[in-house]
């Protein structure tokens, strides 16, 4: 079941489109009128594609006409890669535009290096079919990907409600490529998917301390060039492009509203570098040219961890004090590469 997904109930007579991902094994579809329901998803199937074909009226009946209106898939499109052998048992990963909706997608894909745009490829992406980018990539130069970024608009036949046209950035990074394996829709295969059309962030769970911890590229290249054992790539949901708030604000009373307990100063700071580090990669990640820390003036022990942290990202280009006639002097402005 991926994101774009046509559902049926099975104890209730409504028809939806998955549109995300909920916590407690659970997903929102979206039903007629545009209202938005959480259901188990063992309370719903997956509609065939074929269902429409197997079932038609035989000839010279005419079929009747469904009361409800037509489900309309507007959710899922991701940018993929997956891995293969290149020349020379090189290891390089292909790319794959991948469109799970029901609207047809002109679009154009190209690359961005330091500030310079190069065009590679303006097609019309078809509803439920992908794009395979001819250029590969190689996992030994992983540190030099461009950023890719894809310029799309939605169309469909007849009449339809106007959408706002899609552009998306994405920058790999070591972290988030990583995470982001998982089977990709409409190409069933496996790789690391990105899903570019999140137009909400998703409540996350909490995030494990060594998790937060930026990881080394050449560990990530051995890992997936198999030096370090082969490992099967897990079959989760595929992972979304979540790009955060421009200003994140790292008061400890903003991180936790119900209260300290008993934690030390200690695990306080470290609540608030947890928080710190996982908003930049999501930035970095996301192609935002820059992202703002509200940390407090205090005796300064969080901005010098911060500033001292930010010294050895090498996905940002330099950081300031941000607006002292907003902030004063209790703010981080990072300008990201």
């Amino acid at each position: 079941m991926n994101i774009g997904d046509k559902v049926r109930m099975l104890r209730a007579k409504e028809q939806g489109v998955v549109t995300r991902f909920l916590p407690g094994n659970q997903v929102e579809i979206e039903i007629e009128d545009g209202f938005r329901i959480p259901v188990l998803r063992s309370e719903i199937v997956v509609v065939s594609a074929l269902e429409s074909t197997r079932f038609q009226a035989a000839p010279g009946i005419e079929a009747q006409k469904s009361a409800k209106p037509e489900i309309i898939s507007s959710a899922g499109i991701y940018l993929a890669f997956v891995p293969q052998n290149g020349p020379g048992n090189l290891k390089i990963v292909v790319a794959y535009l991948v469109n799970n909706t029901d609207w047809d997608l002109p679009f154009s894909i190209g690359e961005e290096r330091e500030n310079r745009y190069s065009g590679l490829y303006a097609e019309v992406l078809k509803a439920r079919s992908f794009f395979k980018l001819g250029q590969p990539y190689a996992l030994a130069t992983f540190e030099n990907w461009p950023t890719f970024l894809v310029q799309a608009l939605w169309h469909r036949r007849g009449a339809a409600s106007l959408r706002e046209p899609l552009i998306r950035r994405l920058k790999c990074r070591t972290q988030t490529f990583q995470a982001s394996s998982g089977p990709i829709p409409v190409l069933n295969q496996t790789g690391h998917v990105f899903q570019l059309d999140v137009e909400e962030v998703e409540e996350e769970k909490p995030v494990a301390k060594e998790a937060t911890k930026p990881l080394d590229a050449t560990a990530l290249r051995e890992s997936l060039m198999g030096n370090t054992g082969k490992k099967e790539l897990s079959a989760k949901e595929p992972a979304k492009l979540v790009r955060p708030s421009s200003i994140i604000d790292l008061h400890i009373d903003k991180l936790l509203p119900n209260g300290f307990g008993s934690r030390t100063n200690a695990e306080l700071l470290e609540v608030q570098l947890q928080e710190f580090e996982k908003n930049l990669e999501k930035a970095i990640a996301s192609g935002m040219d820059d992202i703002t820390f509200i940390h407090g003036v205090g005796n300064g022990v969080l901005r010098n961890e911060l500033h001292r942290r930010l010294g050895k990202y090498p996905g940002v280009a330099y950081f300031e004090d941000a607006q002292k006639e907003k902030f004063g002097y209790g703010a981080t402005k990072v300008k990201i590469k």
